[in-house]
């Protein structure tokens, strides 16, 4: 199988690597720093006190790729507009498309969502430009249970956790599917098959949604965040919202945010993905995070203040330091 990592950053080098040892012929879109480094070194896993090397064909170009059976996308929500004008070259008729990323993505009502299936969400997807590009055809949904971060460019540093939950965006249980998980099985990747893979990304967004952000102009690590009964209050109230706005369209959550809570501090002094981001100078997933919680209020009428609040602190601070 030809399978591209277009995102060779902590979680695409992990998939990347483990796919490659499965027998893949691996190829990675990349520039700068980590195009050098895959072309010197190959990507590279260390994981368990080893590190693994793989050689993959490196380029900046996907149209030297060409078509694949699997595209792994991997990037930040603030790339895929760059992404999306470039990324066809690799999309053949049948291809795969397996987004592993954080937050809501653009395919979300794709065959979902009752009366508001087909529903395009302008936080992330302006103009329906990357639904355009990436036609629903070709999607399956990703959601990552694992915890990465990139020592250095083309080298990913395995800290806990090594699940992928993975679905078609209608719920349907097809082949491509199953052999996909089956393929990342024996890439010795935990995987479960979703019915609904919307539920499974609403469901990891209602315990990111707000530490992530709240750790990005904190420079709070969680246990910091969770041992603040006022931060974490706040936090609570949030998620309130979040979960009446689920109900509305189909993923009712059982849980109180303080069972949420109790999941967040087992990370101990954990440093999350949005606050490596900040401290990286790399532009911040607040859109997919959190504008878009604010958006999926406003269909579905829940009013959402605390929600506004966290987006609008968060978004000034990121805007401050030119991460937004």
């Amino acid at each position: 199988m030809k399978a591209c990592i277009y995102g060779a950053g902590a979680i695409g080098g992990w998939i990347g690597v483990r796919l490659a040892q499965a027998g893949c012929d691996v190829s990675v879109v990349a520039r700068g720093a980590t195009l050098q480094a895959l072309q010197q070194h190959g990507l590279r896993l260390a994981s368990g006190g080893e590190t693994a090397a793989v050689p993959v064909q490196a380029s900046p170009a996907p149209a030297e790729l060409g078509p694949q059976d699997l595209v792994v996308l991997a990037v930040k929500a603030p790339a895929l507009a760059d992404v999306a004008r470039a990324i066809g070259p690799l999309i053949g008729a049948d291809t795969m498309v397996l987004t592993a990323m954080n937050g809501v993505p653009w395919w979300f009502f794709d065959g979902f969502g009752g009366a508001l299936q087909g529903t395009r969400l302008q936080a992330v997807d302006p103009g329906g430009a990357i639904a355009q590009a990436i036609p629903a055809r070709h999607i399956i949904g990703g959601v990552v249970h694992a915890s990465f971060a990139l020592r250095e460019p083309g080298l990913v540093q395995h800290n806990f956790g090594n699940k992928i939950i993975v679905g078609e965006p209608s719920g349907a249980q097809t082949d491509r599917a199953q052999r996909l998980a089956t393929l990342l099985e024996r890439a010795g990747i935990e995987v479960a098959l979703s019915e609904q893979i919307q539920r499974d990304a609403w469901y990891k967004l209602w315990g990111n949604m707000t530490v992530n952000p709240v750790s990005a102009f904190t420079g709070a690590t969680t246990d910091l965040i969770m041992e603040d009964e006022l931060v974490r209050e706040f936090i609570s109230r949030v998620m309130l919202e979040a979960r009446e706005i689920g109900g509305r369209i189909g993923i009712p959550i059982e849980q109180l945010p303080d069972d949420r809570h109790q999941v967040t501090r087992k990370l101990g002094a954990f440093k999350t993905s949005m606050l490596q981001d900040v401290e990286a100078g790399k532009p911040v997933e607040i859109d997919a995070l959190v504008t878009v919680v604010k958006e999926l209020g406003a269909l579905t009428g829940v009013a959402t203040p605390f929600t506004d609040a966290l987006l609008g602190l968060s978004r000034l601070h990121a805007r401050v330091h030119g991460l937004y």
